[in-house]
């Protein structure tokens, strides 16, 4: 049997924080950067619920180097115009010190009813975050594979961790963001669903008994998306490069590829309930790839790294068909150097400044691009 590995398509969604470059502060930017950006990136780029947020997304890439192009067009056009706009650009999942408390909601019907409904856990809920979609033949397939993947979220978030820091204090997380975000409901690692029709009927029962209006605002993990073909992973921090959120989006894809490959030889990988997942995602928050996670299959902890290389391992029977190979190279690169988190503590532990903190993030940007 062939297997068709065209069908996994990516999109990436990257939420980027906009800067005073003198005082390093988060800043409204009153969606000027928005309505300039949609002049030559159109519906690419748009406002997101504070004012100090701005949200691009790619088009639909048949493979991780279209996906690596249109992401570093993007940033490099986002920061291009916020530049001429007075503003900097940066990518962390939280700001260092700067308070919500202080930053502006976007005028938008959608976004006022999440704040009249969630209160102050939506107007805190100032992070950022990366979103990525891998395409998928079917929603039957969808549904199998988003059970299958739920596993490896927390390897993959390790990976991705980058806001130690939340209102000027050290948190003690390599990611608070998933820490301020777990204040919504309809968050975190989902349950797996028997079905495709299993998943429908509870949104359809969300739906019908007012919880929500659509299927959007559930906000879990990983979702079978409610009107694409594709199981859009939502776990990770925005990366501070575009290298590293490349990097992430290949393994996304590569372990779905994997997911799929298995499936078609009739094998199956082992499901896990999502409250034996979620020790594994609060690991993964507070010591990044630093720490140990469980494995379930020998009931033991694991270095997390060591976990990181045997996923490694698990997808490489796929990397060759998806082309994605050398921009897997890069997790070596993290492990080594450092998540985004390790390295704006590194920056800190030497400055002891957060503005310093916040120039570094500022720096890579556009780094490698």
């Amino acid at each position: 049997m062939t297997l068709n590995y065209k069908s996994f398509t990516l999109g990436v969604e990257e939420e980027y924080m906009v800067l005073d470059p003198v005082t390093h502060e988060l800043k409204s930017h009153e969606q000027k950067i928005v309505h300039e950006g949609q002049k030559v990136i159109k519906d690419k780029v748009k406002a997101e619920m504070h004012q100090a947020v701005v949200e691009v997304g790619t088009d639909i890439c048949a493979d991780v180097d279209e996906a690596y192009t249109d992401v570093s067009t993007l940033r490099k056009t986002i920061s291009g115009i916020a530049q001429d706009l007075g503003f900097a650009m940066g990518a962390a999942g939280t700001h260092p010190f700067s308070h919500w408390e202080s930053q502006l909601i976007t005028d938008h019907v959608r976004y006022n009813e999440i704040v009249n409904e969630l209160q102050e856990a939506a107007r805190s809920n100032l992070i950022f975050g990366l979103h990525v979609h891998v395409g998928m033949e079917s929603r039957e397939m969808a549904n199998h594979i988003a059970n299958s993947t739920r596993y490896f979220l927390p390897h993959i978030y390790a990976l991705s961790t980058n806001s130690p820091f939340w209102e000027g204090r050290m948190t003690g997380y390599k990611s608070f963001r998933t820490k301020v975000f777990d204040k919504f409901p309809r968050t975190g690692i989902p349950e797996a669903f028997e079905s495709i029709e299993a998943y429908d009927n509870y949104v359809k029962l969300l739906i019908k008994t007012n919880c929500i209006d659509n299927a959007k605002k559930i906000w879990w993990d990983l979702r079978v998306h409610p009107f694409f073909n594709t199981v859009e992973f939502r776990i990770c921090d925005v990366p501070m490069t575009v290298d590293e959120t490349i990097t992430i989006a290949a393994l996304f894809q590569a372990i779905c590829a994997r997911i799929y490959n298995l499936r078609s030889k009739n094998l199956n990988f082992i499901q896990y309930s999502r409250a034996l997942l979620n020790e594994n995602k609060w690991r993964a928050s507070r010591y990044g790839v630093d720490g140990h996670l469980i494995d379930f299959g020998k009931e033991q902890e694991v270095n997390t790294r060591a976990l990181i290389y045997e996923l490694l391992d698990f997808v490489d029977p796929v990397l060759d068909h998806l082309g994605s190979r050398h921009r897997l190279a890069h997790v070596h690169k993290i492990l080594e150097g450092g998540t985004g988190a390790d390295r704006q503590l590194a920056v800190f532990e030497q400055s002891k400044n957060l503005a310093s903190v916040v120039e570094y993030i500022q720096s890579q940007f556009l780094a490698g691009v």
